[in-house]
């Protein structure tokens, strides 16, 4: 998408601080982050949120959390927990509309966030 902040981040035309790339799935260091760790998980491959996922592209999700894990583990956060958070549409708080996967933790988080 030609506007899509998130597809400009995985072209190279707009700096990020990469924490972890694969030929499928860009994770990067959020600019606002709302936790000591806050890393961004976004599919190559633009798709707007959940409700765009289909039979034939839903596979990056099962990667996408695989991704979370390795990230988790490499960050230290696997041992003490940490939140996984999506955003779908307006209402949902998606800010960005390019699906992507908030990785949450270095703290304890509350319930309900706020």
């Amino acid at each position: 998408m030609e506007n899509c902040i998130f597809c400009k981040i995985v072209k190279g035309e707009v700096p990020s601080q990469k924490v972890y790339e694969d030929d499928k799935v860009l994770a990067f260091k959020d600019i606002s982050p709302e936790a000591p760790v806050h890393v961004i998980i976004i599919p190559k491959n633009h798709i707007e949120n959940v409700n765009d996922l289909t039979k034939e592209n839903s596979e990056i999700i099962s990667h996408i959390f695989m991704t979370v894990k390795d990230i988790a583990q490499k960050l230290d956060l696997a041992d003490r927990g940490y939140r996984v958070v999506t955003n779908c549409g307006k209402d949902g708080g998606q800010t960005v509309e390019h699906i992507h996967f908030h990785l949450l933790g270095g703290r304890t988080l509350q319930w309900p966030p706020g």
